[in-house]
């Protein structure tokens, strides 16, 4: 993130390097059900982003000594596939982006599922990135709410995630690669839309706190579009 002599020019007569308005989502499509072995599972296309998600359980937790009596446990995965990306990140195994991703995903999760109904159990969450351009774990996080709600265990609401950030003096919503490395600022946020509670706010770089406002009411703004398209999925999947 941030400058360099060879950093692009991200706002150029209005527009952003691929044309999008300040607060415009990339396309989005989302598929459910497309994994037969698990409970749940989502594939998502987000701009240049391909992610799949799946869930398995909720099952007795292995090994036994990581059981909790009063309440499911989560364990979540993220991952990039070694294909997905020509960067550093793109070899074989968790490296530590991924190992930090994964938590993050489960701590949103934890928030949402209603683990108390499956004491003693453990819900396995798998977050797999075929292709990436920027945004992934706001993709992963997106995909594996719907792939949650496909499974049928209980949550208190789906959540979506976006990233919003600065180019320039200029706060922008769901940043691309390009735009991600060479912004002022990025800062993905994970939402439960039916109160629009923030479950995970992230930054990378500086925004002041009336940026902050901007950007968040951008994030929840664009969540009605996200949220609209999560809930279509599953209705084209059960319908």
């Amino acid at each position: 993130m941030g400058g360099g002599k060879n950093k692009p020019e991200l706002i150029v007569g209005g527009k952003r390097t691929d044309g999008r308005a300040m607060d415009e989502l990339r396309p989005i499509k989302i598929q459910v059900g497309i994994l037969k072995n698990a409970e749940g599972s989502a594939y998502l296309e987000w701009g240049n982003n391909k992610v799949l998600a799946a869930v398995y359980g909720p099952k007795e937790a292995q090994p036994k000594h990581i059981a909790n009596p009063d309440r499911a446990i989560i364990k979540c995965r993220y991952q990039m596939a070694p294909f997905s990306s020509l960067e550093e990140h793109s070899r074989s195994g968790p490296n530590r982006r991924a190992i930090e991703i994964s938590k993050v995903t489960k701590e949103v999760f934890e928030n949402v599922i209603m683990l108390d109904n499956f004491p003693g159990s453990e819900i396995d969450i798998f977050v797999e990135v075929l292709q990436s351009d920027g945004g992934t774990r706001a993709a992963g996080i997106t995909a594996a709410a719907v792939a949650v709600a496909s499974s049928g265990i209980p949550m208190r609401d789906i959540p979506y995630a976006v990233s919003a950030g600065k180019a320039g003096e200029e706060i922008i919503l769901d940043l691309n690669k390009i735009e991600d490395n060479y912004s002022e600022a990025d800062m993905p946020i994970a939402v439960a839309p039916r109160n629009n509670d923030i479950l995970l706010l992230q930054m990378d770089g500086s925004l002041t706190s009336e940026q902050i406002r901007k950007a968040t009411d951008m994030v929840i703004k664009a969540g009605e579009t996200i949220t609209k398209l999560q809930r279509e999925a599953l209705e084209a999947r059960y319908s």
